[in-house]
């Protein structure tokens, strides 16, 4: 039965707040959401917030079948896709404040240049994708998060963990469409494109700030 396969009430409502605070959390996912929001709209922020998830799913699926394990037995590995993951997250950063510098950007209107800012759907899921991918961290976090939620009785544990990282990736995706529509909302203020360009340069020395947190190996929010 499903109820052998997830924990009982008072663990999982343990585990339904512990997902909403770390979804809460500023971090590389949040902060990649808020800011395609705020820079190419509702569409471009779910589209993002679709690409994160889409990456979660994978790593969960990584997780229960070994993968993130691997990954914290053998550190050249994990090392390598640490730099790879920073890589990513300074090229997005640097992206950001060269479009926030270049004089026809500050020219252009705001309506404008939130149409022509950003690539387009696919381009807005494969940022998301990539970024979520290439933080070891979210795969370890997997590994360390859900195995305490398995029940020890269950009669498939592996079942039961792909059934919490199910929960876990669907809750995420609830928090972070949530939070598109919040933002925007703020992005409808239609800003001046000097505001605009502003908030890009705030976003790229963002995204160079958490890359220089993955490289440094501090911890920093999933």
């Amino acid at each position: 039965m499903l109820s052998d396969l997830l924990p009982g009430p008072a663990a999982a409502l343990v585990f339904a707040g512990a997902v909403a605070v770390l979804n809460a959390t500023p971090g590389v996912d949040f902060l990649l959401t808020v800011s395609r929001t705020l820079a190419g709209g509702a569409r471009a922020g779910g589209a993002t917030a679709l690409g994160i998830s889409a990456g979660c799913v994978v790593h969960a699926l990584a997780a229960a079948f070994g993968l993130a394990a691997l990954l914290a037995l053998h550190p050249g590995a994990f090392v390598a896709l640490q730099w790879a993951g920073a890589a990513w997250l300074a090229w997005l950063g640097l992206r950001l404040l060269r479009q926030a510098w270049r004089s026809e950007a500050a020219a252009a209107p705001a309506a404008a240049a939130r149409g022509a800012a950003g690539p387009s759907w696919r381009g807005e899921f494969r940022n998301g994708l990539l970024t979520n991918l290439l933080n070891p961290k979210v795969a370890l976090f997997f590994l360390a998060f859900l195995p305490p939620f398995v029940p020890a009785g269950s009669p498939d544990k592996t079942l039961s963990f792909l059934l919490l990282g199910a929960w876990f990736v669907l809750q995420g995706t609830a928090f972070l469409l949530v939070l598109v529509a919040l933002a925007a909302h703020l992005a409808r203020w239609q800003p001046s494109p000097m505001a605009q360009r502003w908030l890009s340069a705030l976003g790229g020395g963002l995204f160079l700030a958490l890359a220089l947190r993955l490289v440094a190996g501090r911890p920093a929010a999933a």
